[in-house]
């Protein structure tokens, strides 16, 4: 194993790249939202998957052949055309990705600097 190559690490890619895949699924139910019939989407469980990829338990997006799938969402209010996307819902889906990518890089970012003041002796000088 690597310096770089940590379950921490691990879990911060493994959520960095599920957060992308989720950004797209959402993007696309916002750009389909005048679509007739189109149904809403999103991966499940997203919050399980994160925090057991935190855990260094090794989540199912985490396998090599995996590809993150979405699916439909029941129980939404269905307009007559038959579409059921929220901007509302979308809007607070979007934003609370978006936090959870931004806090996942923070702390790659603090990991990092962490790894690099290790190898230059921790920034003090003699």
């Amino acid at each position: 194993m690597s310096m770089i190559d940590t379950p921490l690490m691990r879990g911060l890619e493994r959520v960095l790249d599920l957060s992308a895949f989720r950004h797209q699924v959402i993007a696309a139910n916002l750009a389909n939202i005048d679509t007739p019939g189109y149904r809403t989407r999103d991966l499940r469980p997203f919050a399980g998957e994160i925090e057991q990829a935190m855990a260094g338990g090794e989540p199912a997006f985490a396998q090599p052949s995996f590809t993150p799938v979405a699916h439909e969402i029941r129980g939404l209010l269905e307009r007559p055309d038959g579409n059921n996307v929220s901007v509302e819902r979308e809007s607070l889906l979007l934003a609370q990705n978006q936090l959870r990518f931004q806090v996942a890089v923070e702390f790659l970012k603090a990991e990092f600097h962490r790894l690099s003041s290790a190898i230059t002796g921790g920034g003090s000088g003699s």
